[in-house]
């Protein structure tokens, strides 16, 4: 086809409203305002409040966290208008939220209004474990738990606490996230936005000794420093680590300067007298799942040993140790959203894509964990979107992309279907009640979540102005 040799007149739909999502559309306009064009986004999310996992995948006594959404905000809350020489009759950037996409719309039906749609889903399901007993009740998904403890309003508002002794599987931050939660006590987190049944739920833990396992030593661990230097700033809570696991880790060796960071702290920890705290946090090394034991529910869990050879590989030993734990969860990853509709690489659990361009959908494009997997911090996801929106203007100017279907617009389809979508004026008014709620709170906080979804809907649809 002809290259385009007018300017960019783009109207896209953006589905998630995430990290990924919200670079993608910030990026879009800022390349569409440098070539003179003009721009109309939805960013489509399923959930009433926008930010995706930042609002709802990280723990709550995170205050960096803080500075990322109020970065996010910004983003939707200021990007330019359609023209500077006329008056706007719609934002750039809309944001639609409690919509889902392949439920409440299909994707073909974006297809046709739309010249390209993103895919920004993310991966919020935890990946498997496949051993055996992994299905016993007191076996939990690292997600779901997080999901809870953050007040997503599709989970159930309890969460069971009777353990006292706790396995969490893996080596990356959520798994310290998990982890910290678990053994920090409730009182510590009252200055946070953590719910109130959160917060009821975890004053009543029984948790007294938290084991956090991974399958490779101390030199191949996943963190990031500010996570494990967090952990060891836990009140009332001992650091155990075993001398055996750090046998030949020379910190001076390490491959970056981040894990000599990491290394150092650890070997500190080492020197820590233990024995005077209410609480424990154990970290093993060199442990391989092998099984969750229990006659009806969890009571251990067994691992195998595990080494590595002359070239560095992993290899697992016969020697077996069992724990005994009331609770196992399994912080091993996740697993990317699948949207009806669009191609899915279950095996992978992502849209399989070529730098952004979803393989034989021509206008179909991917960004984010659904379009790599769920790997990398906030700065990958960034870059990411980069790559994915070069290579959409690229083929916008190349005229590659299909005409759009401009006749009506998606907010009255959602209308005539009753669908109880919210909008960016709707999310303001949730975030100045949550606010509020902080505000006049027994403990003063920043804000209170609003947890159940009718209720954030609710809020949001009676407090946003007209559009």
């Amino acid at each position: 086809m002809p290259m385009s040799s007018s300017p960019l007149a783009l109207r896209v739909a953006i589905v998630g409203a995430g990290p990924a999502g919200i670079y993608a559309g910030n990026l879009l306009a800022n390349a569409v305002a440098e070539r003179g064009g003009r721009l109309e986004i939805d960013l489509f999310e399923s959930l009433p409040a926008p930010y995706g996992l930042i609002r709802y995948g990280v723990a709550p006594d995170h205050p960096r966290i803080k500075g990322i959404v109020n970065s996010l905000h910004e983003m939707l809350d200021a990007l330019p208008t359609a023209s500077d020489d006329e008056p706007a009759t719609r934002r750039t950037i809309r944001f639609i939220g409690n919509v889902e996409v392949g439920r409440d719309i299909a994707l073909d039906e974006l297809r046709e209004r739309y010249h390209a749609v993103i895919l920004a889903t993310g991966a919020i399901r935890d990946a498997a474990l496949e051993i055996p007993g992994v299905e016993l009740p007191g076996s939990y998904g690292a997600a779901d738990f997080v999901a809870w403890f953050d007040g997503h309003p599709d989970v159930a508002r309890t969460w069971p606490l009777e353990a006292r002794e706790v396995a969490v599987i893996g080596n990356g931050n959520v798994a310290l996230d998990v982890a910290r939660v678990l053994a920090k006590h409730a009182v510590d987190l009252r200055s946070t936005e953590v719910p109130d049944n959160v917060l009821a739920g975890l004053e009543s833990s029984a948790v007294t000794d938290v084991h956090v396992f991974g399958r490779r030593g101390p030199a191949d661990i996943k963190f990031t420093p500010i996570e494990l230097r967090e952990l060891g700033e836990v009140r009332d809570v001992d650091i155990v680590l075993h001398d055996e696991d750090f046998d030949g880790v020379d910190p001076t060796a390490a491959s970056n300067n981040q894990l000599k960071v990491m290394l150092r702290t650890l070997n500190g920890w080492r020197d820590r007298p233990v024995g005077g705290a209410s609480r424990r946090l154990h970290l093993h090394f060199w442990h391989a799942p092998v099984s969750i034991e229990g006659d009806g529910r969890v009571e251990s869990i067994r691992f195998a040993r595990t080494t590595t050879d002359a070239d560095g590989a992993l290899v697992v030993t016969d020697e077996i140790r069992e724990y005994p734990v009331q609770a196992v969860y399994r912080a091993v990853g996740y697993y990317g959203t699948q949207v009806n509709g669009a191609p899915f690489d279950s095996a992978r659990g992502v849209v399989p894509n070529a730098a952004g361009r979803v393989d034989d959908e021509p206008g179909l494009y991917a960004t984010g964990w659904i379009k790599r997997g769920p790997v990398g911090l906030i700065g990958h996801t960034k870059s990411d979107a980069l790559e994915t929106i070069t290579n959409l203007v690229a083929d916008a100017e190349a005229g590659l992309l299909s005409a759009a279907d401009t006749s009506d617009d998606v907010l009255d389809v959602l209308d005539e279907r009753a669908t109880e979508y919210t909008t960016w004026d709707g999310w303001l008014a949730l975030d100045a009640h949550e606010r509020h709620l902080g505000e006049t709170h027994e403990h003063t906080r920043e804000r209170v979540k609003v947890v159940p979804r009718d209720e954030q809907v609710a809020v949001s649809r009676d407090g946003a102005l007209v559009r």
